[in-house]
């Protein structure tokens, strides 16, 4: 007899593995140096953590992902408690309240760890000691800002939208992919999520730079919260003349 895994269990982990497969795809793309927003030499020169420091920082990020995960569905009505399966018109209504949830909530505490000297200097700044952003790095974080910005806004926006959890594996799967995307250091051609979404991966490297470190805070679906509050960078793609684009600030 088959186990069946429940979606409790599948909302929790999926995430987890699509974050380290989608990861994965981008290492083998950014052998390629045309897809690249930074040289390689770049990315050695300037980013001050280890790959391998970055690796065992996203997991323990993930460790306290899966702990609250577990208590939070433990906390949520069970799915087959649910008399009918929700409609494709109500996922699609909490998907899109979710975004705005999960956007509003890591823009202002995003914004926070920026304006604030002691959060920036001793929680933020991990994250932005990749100032070369990589794939695998998207969730390198203090694990504070971790548990904070991503994991107790996922369950904010878990909570507001009122989405089951089977909803919730393709939710946090679809932001886990969006998140590495737009850390990826990559412009490809054709990406589906540079034509739906204005806020991408060169809309977040402009953050990363020294720069950008008071803009682009948005993440990781829309570019609203960035317009209305007068911190949006225009940006634009040039070639570098050792190949591949570089996001640069646009001019007047």
């Amino acid at each position: 007899m088959a186990c069946m895994i429940s979606d409790e269990m599948l909302g929790t982990f999926v995430p987890v593995l699509v974050y380290w497969a989608y990861s994965g795809l981008y290492v083998l793309v950014g052998s390629f140096d045309k897809y690249r927003l930074h040289s390689r030499k770049e990315e050695e020169a300037k980013n001050s953590a280890s790959k391998g420091k970055v690796v065992v920082g996203v997991l323990v990020q993930q460790a306290f992902q899966i702990a609250v995960s577990l208590l939070l569905f433990t906390m949520a009505p069970k799915a087959e408690a649910t008399t009918a399966k929700p409609s494709i018109l109500v996922v699609g209504l909490q998907f899109a309240v979710a975004m705005l949830v999960l956007d509003t909530w890591q823009y202002f505490i995003h914004r926070y760890m920026h304006i604030n000297r002691f959060l920036y200097r001793h929680i933020h700044y991990k994250h932005h000691s990749l100032i070369v952003p990589f794939a695998y790095g998207a969730l390198y974080n203090h694990p504070l800002e971790g548990l904070l910005l991503d994991t107790v806004g996922g369950a904010i926006s878990f909570l507001v939208s009122g989405m089951t959890p089977r909803t919730a594996i393709f939710f946090f799967s679809f932001a886990t992919i969006k998140t590495v995307d737009d850390h990826c250091g990559l412009w490809l051609p054709g990406n589906p999520l540079h034509v739906l979404f204005s806020n991408n991966s060169a809309y977040h490297d402009v953050h990363h730079q020294l720069y950008g470190g008071k803009y682009n805070f948005s993440q990781p679906f829309f570019v609203v919260w960035d317009k209305i509050l007068g911190t949006y960078m225009p940006y634009s793609l040039e070639r570098r003349k050792d190949g591949g684009l570089e996001a640069r600030p646009a001019k007047d």
